[in-house]
């Protein structure tokens, strides 16, 4: 019998907001992204391992690490 399975990695991404940002002091439009790992069986996704997030500055490009709560403080 053959068994299948591994680890795939999913970014997504999500609407992010306009602010401050806290390298280059500009008001300018900040990209949310999320990056999921998922446990595969048969190529077929069966659970998330590990979920982060990362916010993504669109003058400077300085991207920061961020948490699940801060990321729903973000929500609209």
């Amino acid at each position: 019998m053959i068994l299948l399975f591994g680890l795939n990695t999913v970014l997504k991404n999500l609407p992010g907001r306009t602010a401050t940002c806290q390298y280059c002091g500009q008001l300018v439009h900040h990209h949310l992204q999320e990056r999921a790992t998922k446990f595969t069986l048969f190529f077929i996704p069966v659970l998330t391992t590990s979920r982060s997030y990362r916010i993504t500055c669109s003058n400077c490009g300085q991207s920061t690490a961020i948490q699940s709560r801060q990321r729903k403080a973000l929500a609209w």
